[in-house]
């Protein structure tokens, strides 16, 4: 099971928002090729029953519940991978929430909790990690932002406003860690996930329903994320877009 010489084999990879979509499947490619995770999320009975898959095929898994809004929990996880495994190598910070809306729908409560998870979350990755790595003097944050990152459109304005932000905080981090720790963009396209189900502005949620027409499989996005973190320690890959040869966006 583990590919040794990958670059990954070994790795401690801590994975937010690990129970569905592009975090599960991250999981289980990464195990897979040797990768060592610990994963959060607030569904601890996905989180058990995936772990228990990964065990099963040989991996090696931990999970902890997760609500990467909450600073403490954020870094009870780091403690959790450091007290485990005795470092942490990767922070994946992939946790994210869509509930998509025109703007003069006033969804002021799924604004902030766009604000809250999108960017917060990343944010409390960061704080709860970048003192381990600056220890160790290695590292690699991968920040999962989105096609929305790149372009706006219309019922996207906050949720692509959070994923401009993580591009532009991981820039930031990347100019003042750079020489020790990577720090990776992946901006996905439409990808199959379980985002769209938080939209809850009918209007929208037809709209997303025909945009995600032509989708990618999760396993995709994953397979960027091995990529760069398979790298080796002198090769930063800064920011990649993935998304359907299809996608007009």
């Amino acid at each position: 099971m583990n590919a040794r010489g990958n670059g990954i084999a070994g790795k401690v990879v801590i994975i937010t928002g690990a129970s569905s979509g592009i975090g599960e499947a991250t999981a289980r490619l990464l195990a897979r090729q040797g990768a060592r995770v610990v994963l959060g999320a607030r569904r601890v009975d996905r989180l058990e029953a995936l772990v228990a898959e990964i065990q099963g095929e040989g991996g090696t898994a931990e999970f902890q519940s997760l609500d990467v809004t909450r600073r403490e929990q954020v870094e009870s996880i780091v403690q959790l991978a450091e007290r485990t495994f005795g470092r942490v190598d990767v922070i994946v910070n992939n946790a994210g929430v869509m509930p998509l809306s025109n703007l003069d729908q006033l969804k002021v409560e799924e604004w902030d909790r766009m604000i809250d998870v999108n960017i917060r979350g990343v944010l409390h990755g960061i704080a709860a990690g970048l003192p381990v790595m600056k220890r160790q003097k290695s590292g690699q944050f991968v920040n999962i932002s989105s096609i929305g990152g790149h372009k706006v459109v219309a019922t996207a304005a906050v949720y692509c406003a959070t994923k401009f932000a993580v591009g532009a905080i991981s820039e930031g981090l990347r100019q003042e860690v750079g020489g020790d720790i990577r720090v990776t963009v992946i901006s996905p396209g439409v990808t199959e996930s379980e985002l769209a189900e938080s939209i809850s502005d009918e209007d929208a949620r037809r709209g997303m329903r025909e945009f995600r027409k032509v989708a990618i499989p999760s396993e995709a996005i994953a397979r960027a994320i091995a990529y760069a973190v398979g790298q080796p320690d002198d090769v930063d890959v800064s920011e990649i877009i993935v998304r359907p040869t299809a996608s007009p966006f």
